[in-house]
Protein backbone atom coordinates (compact mmCIF):
# COMPACT_ATOMS: atom_id res chain seq x y z
CA UNK A 1 0.00 0.00 0.00
CA UNK A 2 2.76 2.62 1.04
CA UNK A 3 4.41 1.82 -2.44
CA UNK A 4 1.44 2.02 -4.41
CA UNK A 5 1.15 5.51 -2.42
CA UNK A 6 4.73 7.02 -3.28
CA UNK A 7 4.02 6.09 -7.10
CA UNK A 8 0.93 7.92 -7.09
CA UNK A 9 2.77 10.94 -5.69
CA UNK A 10 5.77 10.90 -7.97
CA UNK A 11 3.27 10.99 -11.01
CA UNK A 12 1.79 13.57 -9.64
CA UNK A 13 4.77 15.60 -8.90
CA UNK A 14 5.56 15.08 -12.34
CA UNK A 15 2.39 15.72 -14.16
CA UNK A 16 2.37 18.99 -12.07
CA UNK A 17 6.10 19.81 -13.30
CA UNK A 18 5.19 18.82 -17.26
CA UNK A 19 2.12 21.27 -16.69
CA UNK A 20 4.18 23.93 -15.32
CA UNK A 21 6.53 23.41 -18.20
CA UNK A 22 3.86 23.96 -20.48
CA UNK A 23 2.69 27.29 -19.07
CA UNK A 24 6.39 28.81 -19.45
CA UNK A 25 7.56 30.36 -22.54
CA UNK A 26 9.71 28.71 -24.88
CA UNK A 27 13.02 30.38 -25.00
CA UNK A 28 13.92 32.43 -28.15
CA UNK A 29 16.59 30.69 -30.13
CA UNK A 30 19.62 32.85 -30.41
CA UNK A 31 21.63 34.16 -32.93
CA UNK A 32 25.31 32.03 -33.81
CA UNK A 33 27.15 34.06 -36.57
CA UNK A 34 25.20 37.08 -37.66
CA UNK A 35 23.08 39.59 -35.86
CA UNK A 36 19.17 38.14 -36.01
CA UNK A 37 20.59 34.65 -38.05
CA UNK A 38 18.28 32.68 -35.20
CA UNK A 39 16.01 33.36 -38.19
CA UNK A 40 17.57 30.76 -40.47
CA UNK A 41 20.19 29.13 -38.39
CA UNK A 42 17.42 27.59 -36.06
CA UNK A 43 16.94 25.21 -39.04
CA UNK A 44 20.22 25.34 -40.79
CA UNK A 45 22.85 24.15 -38.74
CA UNK A 46 25.95 22.12 -40.15
CA UNK A 47 24.28 18.91 -40.56
CA UNK A 48 21.83 20.57 -42.62
CA UNK A 49 23.80 22.98 -44.83
CA UNK A 50 27.77 22.20 -44.53
CA UNK A 51 29.82 25.38 -44.79
CA UNK A 52 26.61 27.96 -44.19
CA UNK A 53 28.27 28.89 -40.48
CA UNK A 54 31.33 29.20 -42.13
CA UNK A 55 30.42 32.83 -43.40
CA UNK A 56 31.89 33.77 -39.53
CA UNK A 57 35.47 33.28 -40.65
CA UNK A 58 34.95 35.48 -43.67
CA UNK A 59 34.65 39.70 -43.31
CA UNK A 60 30.42 39.14 -44.25
CA UNK A 61 30.78 37.60 -40.82
CA UNK A 62 32.31 40.69 -39.11
CA UNK A 63 29.75 41.23 -35.98
CA UNK A 64 31.47 44.53 -34.65
CA UNK A 65 31.45 45.92 -38.19
CA UNK A 66 28.27 48.06 -38.69
CA UNK A 67 28.37 46.86 -42.19
CA UNK A 68 28.08 43.27 -41.65
CA UNK A 69 24.98 42.18 -43.80
CA UNK A 70 22.51 39.84 -42.48
CA UNK A 71 20.95 36.70 -44.12
CA UNK A 72 18.17 38.66 -44.71
CA UNK A 73 20.03 41.65 -46.76
CA UNK A 74 21.67 38.95 -48.96
CA UNK A 75 18.20 36.13 -49.06
CA UNK A 76 15.54 38.20 -48.88
CA UNK A 77 12.87 38.26 -46.41
CA UNK A 78 11.68 34.91 -47.41
CA UNK A 79 8.62 34.27 -45.13
CA UNK A 80 7.20 31.81 -47.44
CA UNK A 81 10.40 29.93 -47.10
CA UNK A 82 10.56 30.13 -43.03
CA UNK A 83 6.83 29.89 -42.17
CA UNK A 84 6.33 26.43 -44.42
CA UNK A 85 4.89 23.77 -42.04
CA UNK A 86 4.71 20.17 -43.21
CA UNK A 87 7.03 17.30 -44.43
CA UNK A 88 7.54 18.54 -47.98
CA UNK A 89 10.21 20.64 -48.94
CA UNK A 90 10.20 24.41 -48.65
CA UNK A 91 9.95 26.76 -51.73
CA UNK A 92 13.25 28.58 -52.03
CA UNK A 93 14.04 31.80 -50.35
CA UNK A 94 13.71 35.12 -51.80
CA UNK A 95 16.75 34.92 -53.37
CA UNK A 96 19.40 31.99 -54.30
CA UNK A 97 23.07 31.74 -55.08
CA UNK A 98 23.99 28.28 -55.96
CA UNK A 99 24.79 27.09 -59.60
CA UNK A 100 20.73 26.13 -60.03
CA UNK A 101 19.48 29.05 -58.72
CA UNK A 102 16.56 30.37 -60.65
CA UNK A 103 17.20 34.06 -59.50
CA UNK A 104 17.66 36.22 -62.20
CA UNK A 105 21.19 36.97 -62.17
CA UNK A 106 20.30 40.78 -62.14
CA UNK A 107 18.78 40.25 -59.01
CA UNK A 108 21.68 38.18 -57.78
CA UNK A 109 23.86 40.94 -58.75
CA UNK A 110 21.80 43.67 -57.13
CA UNK A 111 21.98 42.16 -53.51
CA UNK A 112 26.19 42.39 -53.87
CA UNK A 113 25.75 46.14 -55.01
CA UNK A 114 23.88 47.43 -52.38
CA UNK A 115 26.75 47.77 -50.64
CA UNK A 116 29.86 47.01 -52.83
CA UNK A 117 28.46 50.02 -55.79
CA UNK A 118 30.62 51.89 -54.36
CA UNK A 119 33.40 50.46 -53.95
CA UNK A 120 36.25 51.86 -55.80
CA UNK A 121 37.20 48.62 -57.38
CA UNK A 122 33.54 47.64 -57.83
CA UNK A 123 31.95 51.05 -58.83
CA UNK A 124 32.60 50.63 -62.70
CA UNK A 125 30.01 47.22 -62.58
CA UNK A 126 27.59 48.41 -65.15
CA UNK A 127 28.18 48.11 -68.51
CA UNK A 128 31.25 46.15 -67.84
CA UNK A 129 32.27 43.26 -69.92
CA UNK A 130 30.85 40.35 -67.41
CA UNK A 131 27.90 41.94 -66.51
CA UNK A 132 26.75 42.37 -70.15
CA UNK A 133 27.51 38.62 -70.38
CA UNK A 134 25.59 37.66 -67.84
CA UNK A 135 28.08 37.71 -65.14
CA UNK A 136 26.37 36.51 -61.77
CA UNK A 137 28.76 37.77 -58.91
CA UNK A 138 28.59 34.29 -57.02
CA UNK A 139 29.89 32.61 -60.21
CA UNK A 140 33.08 33.63 -59.12
CA UNK A 141 32.50 34.24 -55.13
CA UNK A 142 31.54 31.88 -52.50
CA UNK A 143 30.27 34.34 -50.01
CA UNK A 144 30.06 31.19 -46.94
CA UNK A 145 33.33 30.07 -47.76
CA UNK A 146 36.59 30.57 -45.27
CA UNK A 147 38.76 31.03 -47.93
CA UNK A 148 36.99 32.29 -51.34
CA UNK A 149 39.42 30.75 -53.93
CA UNK A 150 38.85 33.93 -56.74
CA UNK A 151 40.56 35.98 -53.77
CA UNK A 152 43.72 33.82 -53.12
CA UNK A 153 46.67 34.60 -55.71
CA UNK A 154 47.10 30.92 -55.41
CA UNK A 155 43.94 29.64 -56.51
CA UNK A 156 42.27 32.51 -58.71
CA UNK A 157 43.79 31.26 -61.99
CA UNK A 158 41.71 28.48 -61.22
CA UNK A 159 38.07 30.27 -60.96
CA UNK A 160 38.92 32.61 -63.89
CA UNK A 161 39.88 29.62 -66.23
CA UNK A 162 36.98 28.05 -65.81
CA UNK A 163 35.60 30.09 -68.20
CA UNK A 164 38.76 31.22 -69.99
CA UNK A 165 40.35 28.05 -71.84
CA UNK A 166 42.22 30.23 -74.38
CA UNK A 167 43.92 31.33 -71.72
CA UNK A 168 44.61 28.43 -69.53
CA UNK A 169 46.67 27.02 -72.65
CA UNK A 170 48.48 30.08 -73.20
CA UNK A 171 49.54 30.05 -69.53
CA UNK A 172 50.56 26.19 -69.39
CA UNK A 173 53.30 27.51 -72.24
CA UNK A 174 57.18 27.93 -71.93
CA UNK A 175 57.09 31.15 -71.59
CA UNK A 176 54.35 32.67 -69.60
CA UNK A 177 53.99 35.26 -66.63
CA UNK A 178 54.48 33.23 -63.05
CA UNK A 179 50.83 32.68 -62.90
CA UNK A 180 50.78 28.92 -62.18
CA UNK A 181 54.14 29.04 -59.62
CA UNK A 182 51.36 31.47 -57.23
CA UNK A 183 53.35 34.72 -57.99
CA UNK A 184 51.09 36.50 -60.24
CA UNK A 185 47.40 36.73 -60.01
CA UNK A 186 44.87 37.56 -63.11
CA UNK A 187 43.56 40.37 -60.72
CA UNK A 188 47.45 42.10 -60.78
CA UNK A 189 46.71 43.01 -64.56
CA UNK A 190 42.99 42.74 -64.86
CA UNK A 191 39.92 43.74 -62.70
CA UNK A 192 36.92 41.55 -63.12
CA UNK A 193 34.45 44.31 -62.04
CA UNK A 194 35.38 46.71 -64.88
CA UNK A 195 37.49 49.57 -65.93
CA UNK A 196 38.02 52.30 -68.38
CA UNK A 197 40.85 50.26 -69.93
CA UNK A 198 40.46 47.84 -72.76
CA UNK A 199 40.49 43.78 -71.90
CA UNK A 200 39.06 45.03 -68.29
CA UNK A 201 43.24 45.99 -67.90
CA UNK A 202 43.51 47.82 -64.33
CA UNK A 203 44.99 50.48 -66.43
CA UNK A 204 43.41 52.75 -69.24
CA UNK A 205 46.28 50.63 -71.96
CA UNK A 206 47.99 48.03 -72.23
CA UNK A 207 51.37 50.09 -72.01
CA UNK A 208 50.52 51.43 -68.54
CA UNK A 209 49.30 48.21 -66.82
CA UNK A 210 52.99 47.00 -68.02
CA UNK A 211 54.49 49.26 -66.97
CA UNK A 212 53.58 48.82 -63.73
CA UNK A 213 56.09 46.28 -63.31
CA UNK A 214 58.16 47.18 -66.46
CA UNK A 215 59.12 50.78 -65.44
CA UNK A 216 62.24 50.39 -67.68
CA UNK A 217 60.34 50.13 -70.65
CA UNK A 218 58.41 53.72 -70.11
CA UNK A 219 60.87 55.80 -71.50
CA UNK A 220 60.65 58.22 -72.88
CA UNK A 221 63.44 57.67 -75.12
CA UNK A 222 65.86 59.92 -77.29
CA UNK A 223 64.78 56.82 -79.94
CA UNK A 224 61.44 55.27 -79.49
CA UNK A 225 60.45 52.07 -81.30
CA UNK A 226 56.80 53.02 -82.89
CA UNK A 227 55.19 49.32 -82.16
CA UNK A 228 56.25 49.43 -78.52
CA UNK A 229 55.29 52.55 -78.03
CA UNK A 230 51.44 51.97 -79.36
CA UNK A 231 51.12 48.71 -77.80
CA UNK A 232 52.90 45.85 -75.92
CA UNK A 233 50.89 43.46 -77.30
CA UNK A 234 51.96 43.98 -80.57
CA UNK A 235 55.05 41.83 -80.19
CA UNK A 236 54.05 40.10 -76.78
CA UNK A 237 51.38 37.98 -75.76
CA UNK A 238 51.49 38.18 -72.05
CA UNK A 239 49.40 34.84 -71.28
CA UNK A 240 52.46 32.85 -72.84
CA UNK A 241 54.19 31.53 -75.62
CA UNK A 242 56.20 29.37 -76.72
CA UNK A 243 59.30 31.52 -77.58
CA UNK A 244 61.43 33.73 -75.53
CA UNK A 245 59.92 36.82 -73.25
CA UNK A 246 56.50 35.84 -74.45
CA UNK A 247 57.20 36.92 -77.74
CA UNK A 248 54.45 36.38 -80.38
CA UNK A 249 57.31 34.48 -82.53
CA UNK A 250 60.30 34.19 -82.74
CA UNK A 251 63.03 36.69 -84.22
CA UNK A 252 63.58 37.67 -86.90
CA UNK A 253 60.63 36.52 -88.16
CA UNK A 254 58.55 38.37 -86.09
CA UNK A 255 60.34 42.01 -86.85
CA UNK A 256 60.47 41.15 -90.33
CA UNK A 257 56.41 41.24 -89.93
CA UNK A 258 56.95 45.39 -90.47
CA UNK A 259 60.98 45.97 -91.34
CA UNK A 260 62.06 44.46 -95.00
CA UNK A 261 65.22 42.79 -94.23
CA UNK A 262 66.20 43.36 -97.60
CA UNK A 263 66.99 47.11 -96.73
CA UNK A 264 70.21 46.50 -94.79
CA UNK A 265 73.38 47.38 -96.13
CA UNK A 266 76.56 45.21 -96.35
CA UNK A 267 77.76 41.85 -96.75
CA UNK A 268 77.01 38.16 -95.40
CA UNK A 269 79.87 37.37 -93.56
CA UNK A 270 82.40 34.53 -95.66
CA UNK A 271 80.69 35.33 -98.62
CA UNK A 272 82.36 37.47 -101.07
CA UNK A 273 80.57 40.47 -102.53
CA UNK A 274 78.70 40.36 -105.31
CA UNK A 275 78.65 36.67 -104.99
CA UNK A 276 75.16 35.27 -106.79
CA UNK A 277 72.88 33.54 -104.08
CA UNK A 278 70.94 31.81 -106.41
CA UNK A 279 73.46 29.71 -108.14
CA UNK A 280 73.78 26.19 -107.40
CA UNK A 281 76.16 24.65 -105.28
CA UNK A 282 78.23 21.63 -106.60
CA UNK A 283 75.03 21.45 -109.23
CA UNK A 284 72.58 21.35 -106.67
CA UNK A 285 70.20 24.36 -106.54
CA UNK A 286 70.42 26.42 -103.46
CA UNK A 287 66.77 27.53 -103.19
CA UNK A 288 68.00 31.38 -101.99
CA UNK A 289 66.55 33.92 -103.54
CA UNK A 290 68.12 35.84 -106.42
CA UNK A 291 70.05 38.45 -104.98
CA UNK A 292 73.68 39.41 -104.83
CA UNK A 293 75.71 39.45 -101.73
CA UNK A 294 75.19 44.11 -101.46
CA UNK A 295 72.86 43.09 -98.32
CA UNK A 296 71.65 41.40 -95.16
CA UNK A 297 68.66 40.15 -96.89
CA UNK A 298 66.28 37.65 -96.00
CA UNK A 299 68.75 34.67 -96.50
CA UNK A 300 71.51 35.91 -94.12
CA UNK A 301 68.82 37.64 -91.20
CA UNK A 302 67.20 34.68 -91.04
CA UNK A 303 70.34 31.81 -90.98
CA UNK A 304 71.96 34.09 -88.43
CA UNK A 305 68.50 34.72 -86.43
CA UNK A 306 70.36 37.70 -85.27
CA UNK A 307 68.30 40.88 -85.37
CA UNK A 308 68.65 41.25 -81.34
CA UNK A 309 72.83 40.73 -82.36
CA UNK A 310 72.35 44.13 -83.34
CA UNK A 311 69.62 46.17 -81.94
CA UNK A 312 69.89 45.13 -78.11
CA UNK A 313 67.60 47.62 -76.95
CA UNK A 314 64.39 47.34 -78.86
CA UNK A 315 61.99 49.12 -76.50
CA UNK A 316 64.31 52.33 -76.42
CA UNK A 317 67.68 53.96 -77.09
CA UNK A 318 68.96 56.64 -76.11
CA UNK A 319 72.13 56.19 -77.74
CA UNK A 320 73.57 59.37 -79.97
CA UNK A 321 71.83 60.44 -82.90
CA UNK A 322 75.43 60.30 -84.86
CA UNK A 323 75.78 56.73 -84.26
CA UNK A 324 76.03 53.82 -86.97
CA UNK A 325 72.81 53.26 -88.51
CA UNK A 326 71.90 49.42 -88.27
CA UNK A 327 72.61 50.40 -83.94
CA UNK A 328 71.32 53.78 -84.05
CA UNK A 329 67.91 53.56 -82.62
CA UNK A 330 67.75 50.45 -80.52
CA UNK A 331 70.91 50.24 -79.36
Amino acid sequence: MRRLLAVLACLGSFCAGAAYAADEPKEAPKDIVLTGDAKCTSCHDEADAPGVLHIGKTKHGTRADGRTPTCTDCHGDSEKHVSHKGSDKPPKPDRTFDKQSATPVAERNAACLSCHQTDPKRHLWAGSTHERRDVACSSCHDTHAADDKVRDKRTQAEVCFACHKEQRAQVNRPSHHPIPEGKMSCSDCHNPHGTTGPKLLVKDSTNATCYTCHAEKRGPFVHNHAPVTEDCGNCHNPHGTVADAMLKTRPPFLCQQCHDPANHLGTIPGVAANTDLSRTVNGRATGSPAVQNNGLNSVGVTQGRGCLNCHTEIHGSNSPANASKALRFWR
